[in-house]
């Protein structure tokens, strides 16, 4: 498996974790309020980026993806929600996409200085 199939494997996990975490207040009964407006805008984000660099590859999505997700750990202790299911959903899952996301960059990142040049 080369680095852009690797690339756009994690894309697709990702958006998939998205869309779970779009449905996770009904699927995990979530109470409304900032738990549901947290999971359901986070994953939009989450998917819409997915998608795009699954379409258009540019590192900068992955980067914002990355920020969305670790968004996303903390906000059950910004928005007051903590001792909750939805804490538990939210950490996981950005754990999990913010490691994807951070693996994309590291294999789309300039490392041409690290090979040495053949002449």
């Amino acid at each position: 498996m080369d680095d852009w199939s690797s690339v756009r494997f994690c894309d697709v996990i990702n958006l998939i974790l998205g869309g779970v975490l779009f449905f996770s207040p009904w699927l995990f009964d979530l109470s409304s309020g900032a738990e549901w407006q947290t999971a359901s805008t986070v994953g939009i984000i989450i998917a819409v980026l997915s998608i795009a660099a699954i379409a258009a590859f540019a590192v900068w999505e992955e980067w914002f993806i990355l920020i969305a997700a670790l968004a996303l750990i903390v906000s059950p202790w910004l928005l007051g929600f903590q001792n909750s299911a939805a804490t538990s959903i939210d950490v996981v899952v950005g754990v999990i996409v913010a490691a994807l996301a951070g693996f994309e960059v590291w294999l789309t990142s300039d490392r041409e200085h690290w090979i040495p040049a053949s002449k």
